[in-house]
């Protein structure tokens, strides 16, 4: 695995040309000195050895720069110091395959769950190593089980139900483990006020009324881990309950004292489950003021007797102490609390890794479900933890759990709903941003929580180039061996400055040194553009690494030559010193002016067309009627067919404006009288059909076509005439159209009268039917006799 990793190290080196040349402005900003410094600027750095790499102006920083760029700087590959990471597994142990029904046991330090053991990396700053981690939950696995419970008064019911424990969980674990062992402790609180009354009596029976009660103790181990499951109901069974004052409990001095009392309490290197049981809440650091303690929990611990003796000296522990102190024991606690406390102990669970809470019944009667249940959720789910990590050094995981799910992050570190014989494994990577400042190996470990194996990783650092140990002290070639020449370079003594060491900080003045770095003795230093170490010209550094001033004032750069097209050198050449080196087929100041003819061809095959010159790849035309790229476009122009029509006609046909002048000013082409004209396809050559029109409106046609220089012209040796109009026809056409015209005249008149006849007559009909009579009387007969009413006559 550590070939394999190795290799795709190397891969990523290769085939990251990206990211190096992101980085090179990394490398040569870091202005690094030597090798050693170079690499621990970035994984993509380099250094370059050769003795000869450097130009005029550069610096000896300009040694380190990403692959790439050296690669272009001409620096030979096989001088170039680029150190890598590597992996070495030094144990690699397989997880252990083993059954519950086998009669050959094996010890808890014959089992193995977690590969590798043991790994050694190398690591370069920024180049991150990562090795794959094997976990593999192993069957039968051997459990110790401490029951540490609450014996205040409230507790008194839930201690019957405890008493036959160890017999009934002896049972029950035998289905997961033949291996199990159960010890008992108990806690009440510190004994001091205001926590216990401390009058005589109270201090003999804390208990109200005719309560038989045991004196107030904080924390006793009353049996130690044992595979005696009657053991622990027979000593269970003798315990008595205490009492206190407040309602917290000192839970938490008891479970550090269960943590880190290994010794007395038994604990084997095997899966350790501590059950805390209690009904009430805890008190933690800072509370001890309440009794005038104010000194810290050691953290040590101090049985006596297996009584906890020094309870009135050491505060509670805090929560972070005790976090501390489970995981460097690899205990997992589950906390076995009545419904009320559910709240307050599911937060404290938040805090302590490999944690869970159950809800323990009012008199404690599930409590062996409540364990068998908590162990379960506890030991399906494993929690990489790593120790302390040494400074700029970082870690990240990533998880390949069952089912092939993937976490990342802090979801890297965690596989859940793991069963007993299932496989998962992680990817881990440490990368290291700098050196330590003592230069030695470091060690860290990594481990699942609750579990006793772990992994040992030991960092070795790089923080030097190998070439540096072959340096060769007092070296000749540094200026009569004021330093030490190593990886091509010399690394000058305590006072010596300079490329080769050749100057000493105390005896030489500026002003002198200044003047060997003014050009033709000039105002300007290093030309502005670097600065005077030492009477030598080290020239600055760009934002851009591709951009470099160079020469021996620093006069020269390769990113201020004439552009084209905003193209330095117009992208065919390269500037050096403020100067364009062109490319092969190309000059002029900004390498814009192509050589090459192949742009200027027009479609006879000529350059420019017969009508120009071809400069820098564009056609310049001679002729000022003629433009476009090549010179064939001409707006002005009559066109082909138009330009030679004169001429065609007066040489075929003997007719045309040029009949009487023909012979002079129409002999530049040869003419072919043909009964077909040729068709393109026919040709090798250019050939331009026409068609024109003479005087008598007769069509002749012909093509004009230059082969080889010479001017060919292709005539129809027949005219196209069209044929003379027929009288007959068309004046019998005109007399017809006009009869025709008449009579549809005639008839439109007619149908216009009948339609105007039958509204009138239809008009008088509706009106003879309107017309009526009255018989009955006379209409203009009017009666002699006039009636007068009275209208105040009421008929009385």
């Amino acid at each position: 695995m550590a070939l394999r990793l190795l290799s795709i190290a190397f891969l990523v080196v290769i085939l990251g040309g990206s990211r190096a040349q992101q980085e090179g402005s990394i490398c040569i900003k870091a202005n690094a000195q030597s090798c050693g410094e170079c690499i621990q600027v970035s994984e993509a750095c380099g250094w370059c050895t050769d003795e000869n790499f450097l130009t005029v102006g550069e610096s000896k920083s300009a040694r380190c720069d990403d692959l790439e760029s050296l690669k272009k700087r001409s620096c030979d590959p096989t001088k170039v110091e680029n150190p890598r990471g590597l992996i070495q597994i030094n144990k690699n142990k397989p997880v252990t395959i083993r059954k519950k029904d086998v009669p050959e046991k094996l010890d808890p330090e014959q089992i193995t769950q977690i590969q590798p053991q043991k790994l050694t990396l190398t690591l370069r700053s920024g180049e991150p190593q990562t090795f794959d981690l094997k976990f593999k939950r192993a069957e039968d696995y051997p459990i110790d089980l401490y029951y540490l419970m609450d014996l205040s008064f409230s507790m008194k019911d839930d201690l019957e139900n405890v008493k036959n424990l160890g017999t009934d969980l002896m049972r029950e674990m035998q289905v997961i483990t033949s291996d199990f062992r159960i010890g008992f402790g108990s806690f009440v609180e510190k004994t001091v006020m205001p926590y216990i009354s401390t009058t005589p009596a109270r201090l003999i029976n804390p208990c109200t009324g005719n309560q038989n009660c045991t004196s107030p103790f904080s924390y006793k181990n009353v049996l130690k881990l044992t595979n005696k499951g009657d053991e622990f109901n027979r000593l269970v069974s003798r315990q008595q309950i205490s009492g206190n004052l407040d309602s917290p409990e000192g839970g938490f001095d008891a479970i550090m004292q269960v943590a880190v009392c290994e010794e007395q309490i038994g604990w084997r290197n095997v899966t350790r489950l501590l059950v805390f049981s209690t009904d009430a809440g805890f008190h933690f650091a800072g509370d001890g003021k309440l009794g005038g303690i104010v000194l810290p929990n050691d953290g040590k611990c101090h049985l006596e007797n297996n009584m906890y003796t020094m309870s009135h000296y050491y505060d509670y522990p805090s929560i972070a102490h005790l976090v501390q102190k489970l995981s460097d024991h690899n205990i997992q606690t589950i906390f076995a609390v009545t419904e009320e406390f559910q709240p307050v102990y599911k937060e404290l669970k938040n805090l302590i890794p490999k944690s869970a809470v159950g809800t323990l019944s009012s008199n404690s009667s599930n409590v062996i479900k409540l364990i068998i249940d908590a162990y379960n959720s506890l030991s399906s789910e494993v929690i990489l933890e790593n120790g302390r990590l040494p400074e700029g050094v970082s870690i990240t995981y990533k998880s390949i759990c069952k089912n092939g799910v993937v976490g990342t992050g802090e979801n890297g570190r965690k596989c859940s709903n793991i069963s007993i014989g299932d496989e998962v494994s992680f990817q881990i990577s440490i990368e290291s941003k700098e050196c330590p400042s003592h230069g030695k190996p470091e060690v860290i470990t990594i481990k699942p929580l609750g579990f006793n194996e772990e992994v040992e990783v030991v960092l070795n650092f790089i923080c030097d180039c190998q070439c540096a140990s072959d340096g060769e002290p007092n070296s000749e070639k540094c200026h009569e061996g004021n330093g030490t020449f190593e990886c091509g370079a010399c690394k000058c003594n305590d006072g010596r400055i300079g490329r080769l060491c050749e100057c000493s900080k105390d005896e030489v003045r500026t002003e002198d040194l200044d003047a060997n770095c003014r050009k033709d003795n000039g105002t300007d230093i290093c030309s502005n553009n670097g600065d005077c170490v030492c009477g030598t010209c080290e020239c600055k550094k760009r934002e851009n690494p591709a951009e470099i001033y160079s020469g021996k004032y620093c006069e020269c750069d390769n990113f201020n030559c004439d552009r084209s097209n905003n193209k330095l050198c117009g992208g065919h050449g390269r500037c050096e010193c403020r100067k364009c080196i062109c490319d092969a087929n190309y000059t002029g100041s900004a390498c814009d002016c192509s050589l090459e003819t192949s742009t200027c061809l027009a479609k006879n095959g000529q350059i420019c067309n017969g009508r120009g010159t071809c400069e820098c790849g564009v056609c310049k035309c001679t002729n000022p009627k003629f433009q476009g790229p090549t010179c064939e476009i001409c707006p002005t122009c009559p066109g082909v067919c138009a330009e030679h029509k004169d001429c065609v006609q007066c040489r075929a046909f003997q007719a045309g404006e040029k009949k009487d002048t023909c012979q002079q000013d129409c002999s530049y082409f040869q003419l072919i009288k043909v009964a077909k004209l040729p068709q393109p396809t026919d040709q090798s050559f250019p050939l331009t059909h026409c068609k024109e029109r003479d005087a008598n409106d007769c069509w002749f046609y012909y093509t004009y076509a230059i082969r080889n220089d010479n001017k060919e012209v292709y005539v129809v040796e027949t005219l196209e005439c069209p044929p003379g109009p027929d009288i007959i026809p068309i004046v019998a056409g005109v007399v017809a159209g006009i009869v025709l015209i008449g009579l549809a005249l005639l008839l439109i008149w007619k149908l216009l009268m009948i339609i105007h006849d039958r509204r009138e007559f239809a008009k008088f009909e509706k009106e003879k039917m309107n017309a009526k009579w009255d018989t009955g009387e006379n209409p203009i007969y009017k009666s002699a006799v006039t009636t007068v009413v009275n209208p105040k006559y009421e008929g009385k």
